[in-house]
Order: structure tokens, then sequence, then C-alpha cells
């Protein structure tokens, strides 16, 4: 990494993933915080280095936008929970990212644009004609998808002289995730049957949405074309009372979900993604255990398993952090996880 001049980064939200980021950029000395946007109140005019626990930087946080629009800064962490998540309008966050390329900085989002190309050309000359205004570029990454379900068994199927199926698993546990907002009112654990099917709708147009980008991205990458991404879901309700972080679940409310996204070619599917997401994984024994998996079917078929990712909101964040140096090296325009070298970590290294 260039040691100087450092690259000046602006953080988009200090939620449970910009807080992990703000705390990366402000520790590494290759980077300088330009700023910082939040959404609540209480957060305004503290100094961002004090919100996540670290020394102050001299950096205010604001609620202006046209403020973090005026700065003079290389990159945008975006972060923020994408609207589409409330069943708000999807096109504020499209305008969010728009406005920030055209003033001139580079955006890694966490909110989706992991393939925009999936949701057709509309889209993309409105990013691309952004990206054009400001010389920026624009990536969009996270673990699950960018990194998991896209990185990952690119690489692998760089072993394979056939191809059959991808299979891909991500199982979650939210025991220890403290926001009722997230767990509750968004994926639906604690809420009875009746309720959780009107609770998660914003939630499934937006998981469709994002895992079909995910989807059509790897199968963009192997030369597949792809006729349909098809998504279905369920739940398991709770046998007895336990508390999560987010508050209490109770005997017959929604204690897991499971969620399937297939690509399809001719009726059959090319590419599977499983995610199961459960309350307390130690009170949950339907489907996998946490961890990830990926199975590769073909010549040679191959399979690699993940235990559990501890701290999976802080792995988000870092690979976000990571890929920092090389948008904003890159070509102005879109660029997925095809068009950037190998987000590899950049954080401190103990060594005993």
């Amino acid at each position: 990494m260039p040691s100087s001049p450092p690259l000046r980064v602006v953080q988009w939200a200090t939620g449970a993933v910009g807080g992990y980021a703000l705390r990366d950029v402000i520790s590494r000395p290759y980077f300088e915080l330009a700023g910082v946007l939040v959404y609540d109140p209480d957060k305004v005019g503290v100094d961002a280095g004090e919100l996540v626990g670290l020394g102050a930087t001299g950096v205010r946080c604001t609620d202006d936008v046209d403020e973090i629009l005026a700065l003079d800064a290389d990159c945008v962490l975006h972060m923020p929970l994408p609207a589409a998540y409330f069943g708000g309008d999807p096109t504020s966050d499209v305008e969010a990212v728009c406005a920030l390329l055209s003033s001139g900085k580079n955006v890694i989002t966490t909110a989706g644009f992991v393939y925009p190309r999936a949701h057709g050309p509309h889209l993309v000359e409105r990013l691309e004609a952004a990206c054009a205004r400001g010389g920026t570029s624009l990536h969009g990454t996270g673990i699950n998808p960018g990194f998991m379900s896209d990185l990952l068994p690119l690489a692998l199927t760089g072993l394979s002289g056939r191809i059959d199926h991808i299979y891909v698993r991500e199982s979650s546990d939210y025991r220890g995730h403290p926001s009722r907002q997230i767990v509750t009112d968004l994926i639906g654990f604690a809420r009875e049957p009746k309720d959780y099917a009107a609770t998660v709708r914003p939630f499934r147009a937006f998981q469709r949405a994002l895992f079909s980008e995910s989807v059509q991205l790897v199968a963009h990458a192997l030369g597949v074309d792809l006729d349909d991404v098809e998504e279905n879901d369920e739940y398991a309700l709770a046998a007895d009372e336990f508390e999560i972080a987010a508050g209490v679940v109770r005997p017959g409310t929604v204690c897991a979900s499971r969620w399937v996204f297939s690509g399809l070619v001719r009726g059959r599917p090319f590419m599977t993604t499983e995610c199961v997401y459960k309350a307390d994984a130690t009170r949950v024994s339907r489907w996998a255990p946490p961890g990830f998996a990926v199975h590769i079917q073909g010549r040679p078929a191959m399979a690699v398993t993940i235990d559990e990712v501890e701290h999976g909101l802080a792995g988000a964040a870092a690979h976000a952090v990571n890929s920092i140096a090389s948008v904003c090296a890159a070509p102005p325009g879109i660029r997925t996880v095809l068009d950037l070298p190998l987000a590899v970590g950049r954080g401190t290294v103990r060594l005993a």
C-alpha cells in the first residue's frame, strides 16, 4: 500500500457494518478520514473516533448530505440499510450513489450493486453516466454476496474441466445481533406466523434482487445465459422460549428461515444459493449449522466448507475497506469482483 498521500475516505452510515468499517479506516495509516454521514440524530456532532471507541479524530459526524457531497475525498464507503429493506423507494439508493459518483468520489457499497447489469440496461446506463461525470468507479461488495456466493465459487471453477451445478450455502446465527430493527422488523424472528409474511415482504423483494445479481454474475463469468432466477423460502417456529440479544423469542413464533435462489437453464438449476438464518443456532437444529459451503458438481467435483465466521459483520466491513485502493485505481465505471484484483487483508498483522 502506498504510504503517501493517504486515500481520503468518507464513511456513509455507522450501523452494524459501518461502525466496523469506520474503525478500520481510522486505524489504518494509509487512509485519512474525510467525513462521516450518520442517520441517528444523537450521533450528529460526535467525533468519529469517539463514536467507535477510539481516540478523537477531529472529524465530526454529520447528517448533511450536501456537506458530504462537497467534501474532497477519494472514496465513500456507502453502508446504509438499503431503502428496499423496509419497503422504501429503492431508487433513493441509486440516487444517493449516483450523486456521490458524480461528485468525483469512488463508491464502495454494501447496499447491493454487486452486479447491476442483472437489473437491465437502464440502471447500468444511469450508473455509468454518473461514473463518467465524476471520473469514478462503483463497486458493490460484502460477504454473501460479494465473496462467498460469487468470488469463492468462481475461484474454485478455475480447477474445473466441466461444471454441472454450483451450490452455495450460508447459515448464520443471529443470537448476538443487537438490532431488533434487523432481527425482528426485517428478518421476522419472534413474529407470529400470521404477521411474518407481511413483515418480510420488503426483505423478500430485496433478497431476490440481491441474490439474482450474485447468481447472474457467476453465470455471466462462466458464459452461461440464465432463463430465470427462482426464489422460495420457508420458516420454522420455536418450541420453547429463549432470549437473544435483540429480544425474546417465544414459543410458536418464527425462529429461523431458509431461502433458496436458483438460476435456471432450460428448467434446471445451474447455480443454487441457500441462505439459512437462525435466531439462535444452539436452540434451532433444523437445517444446516452455522458456516458456509460451496459445492462444484462436475469434473472434478469439489466441496469447500468454512466453519462459522465469527464477527461476520466485521468481515463484510473489512472486505469493503480492503477494496478501497483497487477501486480508486480502477478506470471509471461499474466494477464487479471480475474487474478488480482480489482484496487481501490490509489490516494490522499480529505475530506471536
